[in-house]
């Protein structure tokens, strides 16, 4: 592979990660599944500015991205929780230093 061919591939990568992260809501997701699994309804609470609707879009999104594990506990009561995957922890590692840059700059 050439280095031209290698950069537009690097290129093009990047940008499908900016298309993902840039997506509405999507960093916030990310951010409030960093510390542990949560239930839709506790996702909601965390960016209650964020409707049913569009978190429900955003959560299938991010489960087809791999960003997301949906997780069904049979306990009683049976509930669904949602954890990142090792993908999405990666991303929200990277994504920790906009919020550190976000904390001292905004």
């Amino acid at each position: 592979m050439s280095d031209d061919e290698n950069a537009k591939q690097i290129c093009e990568k990047v940008e499908q990660s900016y298309q993902i992260i840039g997506r509405k809501w999507v960093a916030l997701i990310i951010h409030t599944l960093m510390e542990e699994p949560k239930r839709f309804s506790e996702i909601h609470a965390y960016i209650p500015d964020l409707s049913k609707r569009v978190l429900n879009e955003r959560m299938k999104e991010l489960e087809e991205e791999g960003l997301v594990v949906r997780h069904v506990v049979t306990e009683r009561p049976v509930r669904t929780e949602y954890m990142l995957s090792r993908k999405g922890t990666e991303l929200g590692r990277a994504l920790s230093a906009v919020e550190r840059w976000a904390d001292k700059w905004l």
